[in-house]
């Protein structure tokens, strides 16, 4: 699986390491990705996503049920590629 974020669509950014002598050498930055679980409250279930570090303070400011839609209008996530917890 990509290493990229399912609500904000983030992923590797390549840049330059610089050395004390102005060498540069390619490097990637990652995407600060967590697997976290959410309790989706519309769809009583709940669900795991891959997630930024930014897209959670998203999810924490709107609510998961409009920070999924607005991810799906942005082309970032299928809801087939939601994974489903039945606990």
């Amino acid at each position: 699986m990509a290493k990229v974020c399912q609500i904000t669509g983030k992923k590797a950014q390549v840049g330059n390491n610089v050395s004390h002598s102005k060498r540069r050498t390619k490097r990637k930055f990652e995407v600060n990705l967590h697997t976290k679980k959410y309790y989706w409250v519309e769809q009583d279930m709940w669900i795991v996503l891959r997630v930024s570090a930014h897209a959670m303070r998203t999810i924490n400011k709107i609510g998961l049920n409009a920070a999924l839609k607005k991810a799906e209008a942005a082309g970032n996530i299928d809801f087939k590629d939601i994974k489903i917890l039945s606990l």
